[in-house]
């Protein structure tokens, strides 16, 4: 397992706010403490993004990032908050790179960034990393890539830049209505949205990530990216919807079972127990069981 990492993410934050450097720092160590999960760690690279970064964005956003002054009441600007998202963005590229080459990779990084819409960034995001990461697997050879979201919000900014794109399909699964108030049904030829009403059972909510899975598997993909959201569990403050730590490490066995590469990165996920929730995923994602209180989880 590799895991792309800077510390130097974790190096602003507005207090009260619930996109903290905390959710980092003890995803970090609790990944360090472990010792089922062979993980190598490296730092994302530093080459020049731009024309990256404009296949998804308008140079419009790419300026607002140096001007000083929140973007919306979720997203505030930070000194240097455009190198910070760069950093973000880079190291999806190197995921995508990781890949491809037969690895199995995760980004634990902010800013996150699936909300960030081609004209806008939003919802605590600046640029969107996953889209950015699909538009570049496009443009180098790739002919069949599947973005599966599966936070509980919209990936409304994935969706606004993917829409209609050749050789790209998005799959989102998320809590409708709720945060950005979009989602709510399927756009373009490419776009495929699982809403989950408000306060849905959990088999429900389980159901819909399989529904989701199985369209998914149907594509055929030859490559899929994952922006990977936990704040769809049960305690999380934010979202709270009904999946269990047991689900994350699920869906990671269901994206391996699938025997095609793929990386994963860090979207939302704001509870006390993210560094559990990102373990369990990451085991799954590596094929290994879920192992819980001395029973068996997954």
């Amino acid at each position: 397992m590799k895991i792309i990492y800077d510390e130097a993410c974790t190096g602003y934050a507005r207090p009260g706010h619930p996109e903290r450097p905390s959710r980092i720092t003890r995803t970090r160590d609790r990944l360090r403490a472990q010792t089922e999960l062979p993980i190598t760690w490296v730092a994302p690279g530093t080459g020049d993004l731009e024309a990256d970064i404009l296949r998804a964005h308008t140079p419009a956003v790419v300026a607002r990032l140096e001007q000083t002054g929140d973007f919306d009441e979720e997203t505030p600007w930070f000194e240097n908050i455009g190198a910070r998202a760069r950093v973000s963005v880079s190291a999806a590229l190197d995921a995508l790179q990781a890949a491809r080459a037969g690895e199995t990779v995760f980004s634990l990084l902010r800013p996150p960034g699936h909300h960030a819409l081609r004209e806008k960034s939003m919802g605590f995001c600046y640029l969107n990393n996953i889209a950015i990461a699909a538009l570049a697997a496009t443009a180098t050879g790739s002919n069949r890539v599947a973005v599966f979201d599966f936070d509980v919000h919209h990936g409304n900014g994935t969706e606004d830049i993917l829409l209609n794109q050749p050789g790209i399909e998005f799959f989102s699964v998320h809590q409708y209505p709720d945060y950005p108030g979009t989602g709510a049904e399927n756009v373009g030829r490419n776009c495929f949205n699982y809403p989950v009403p408000l306060h849905a059972p959990h088999d429900i909510y389980r159901a819909t990530l399989r529904r989701a899975l199985d369209d998914l598997r149907i594509f055929r993909p030859e490559l899929i990216a994952v922006s990977a959201g936990f704040d769809a569990y049960s305690r999380d403050p934010v979202g709270g919807a009904t999946l269990k730590v047991e689900d994350f490490h699920w869906l990671g066995q269901s994206l391996h079972a699938l025997n095609v590469p793929m990386f994963s990165l860090l979207e939302g996920g704001y509870s006390h127990d993210l560094p559990k929730l990102v373990f369990a995923y990451l085991k799954g994602v590596a094929g290994l069981p879920w192992v819980e209180d001395g029973a068996a989880a997954g």
